[in-house]
Parts: C-alpha cells; structure tokens; sequence
C-alpha cells in the first residue's frame, strides 16, 4: 500500500475519552475532558492522564493529589465535548450540564452518577514533559453500574454504550466482539466454549409481578 509520510506527530487514533472530576482545597469541584488517558500497571493498578499546565483541574489535582475518572456514554457526548471547551474559571461546568454529583469512596473528589462507570484515584507522581504534564495514578476503587454486570459477575463494558475520540472527532463503541484474548492461537474446542461460556446473559429481574385482585 503507499503511504505518506507525516513529521513527528502523535496519531495512536482512536483513544478513550473521559471526564475527570477533582475538587480543591476550599471544596470546590471541577470537571474536564481528557483523550490521553490510559492503563499502565496491573499491580498495583495504576492508570495515567496528560494535562495541560494552564487547565484549571491540572492546580485542583496537583493540590489534592486525587480524582476520579468518569467513563461517559453516547447520550453524554453533547456534555463531554462541552467540558473539554469551556473553562472552569468561567463557567460551573457541573452545573451547566446539570451533573449528579456524588461523593466518592476513597478520594475528596466526587463522581458523575450519570456515568455508568468511575475510577477514583490518587496521584503517585507527576512527570514533567512538555505542553501536558503526566500524571501517575494508582486505582483505588470503581463504581460500575449494576445494570452491566451479568449474573456471572462479568462486566459488560459494551453493554455501556461508551464513546471514543479520534482524530478531533466522537465515535460510539461497538457493542458485537470480533474475537477476544487468544483467541488465535487456542484450539476449536476451547474456542467454542469459551463463545459458549461468555455468552451474555444479564442479571434476572428478581421483582415479583404482583397479580390483580
């Protein structure tokens, strides 16, 4: 195939889009969105985002050393590009998009509810590297939305209906696999239980339907 050659650029396209929420010291909350996010270490878990040094929520996190990542769903796109243009320093943006906010578990910072999944975390360090400063954090615990976990205790992330961003724009999440974790080295059988296996079947409605009088 021909291709072109472009100067040094960053183009790992499609990426995670999420919003991360943090809160100051005089308990102030803020959201704003992150593309460069991404998992680093199993254990401990770890995950990292790149900010900008001029973002209002780079001096909330670097003073608190925590926050919380909120996974956003197709119907919040409208809210998370808005949360990725406007500044906190001029607008509520949690106010203005109406978010639920709730308080977290491990960390000050408090977590979007309208988000079916959030990762509260604590910064171990900040690495300096240019235009975005890295920072260096440990996953202390998730809230998943109970409606994505099957009655085998699997999490169905494409149940999720998340979002992607590439290259400036938003992109749904499929929701149909086109092959899992090797999967192109196991034998038949083990591929065909495995389908079998993973099938997904969502947690039965255990509400009783309560029969006329």
């Amino acid at each position: 195939m021909s291709k072109n050659i472009f100067k040094g650029s960053v183009v790992l396209n499609p990426v995670p889009v999420v919003m991360v929420t943090s809160r100051n010291s005089k308990g102030k909350d803020n959201v704003f969105t992150v593309a460069w996010a991404g998992t680093v270490c199993t254990k401990p878990p770890m995950l990292s985002i790149s900010i900008r040094p001029e973002r209002l929520s780079y001096d909330y996190i670097k003073e608190s050393m925590e926050f919380t990542i909120n996974l956003p769903t197709r119907k919040l796109t409208r809210e998370t590009d808005f949360c990725g243009v406007r500044s906190g320093r001029v607008v509520d943006k949690i106010k203005e998009m109406n978010f639920t906010m709730k308080e977290g578990k491990e960390v000050s910072s408090p977590y979007i509810d309208e988000c079916p999944i959030n990762i509260e975390c604590k910064v171990k360090s900040i690495i300096p590297l240019g235009t975005h400063d890295l920072f260096l954090a440990e996953v202390l615990c998730s809230h998943i939305d109970e409606k994505l976990i099957d009655e085998n205790g699997k999490i169905h992330f494409e149940w999720a209906n998340l979002i992607t961003y590439s290259h400036g724009e938003y992109f749904p999440v499929p929701k149909t696999a086109i092959g899992s974790f090797g999967y192109s080295v196991a034998k038949k059988a083990t591929i065909e239980k495995k389908t079998h296996t993973n099938t997904p079947k969502k947690k039965k409605d255990k509400t009783k339907k309560k029969g006329k009088k």
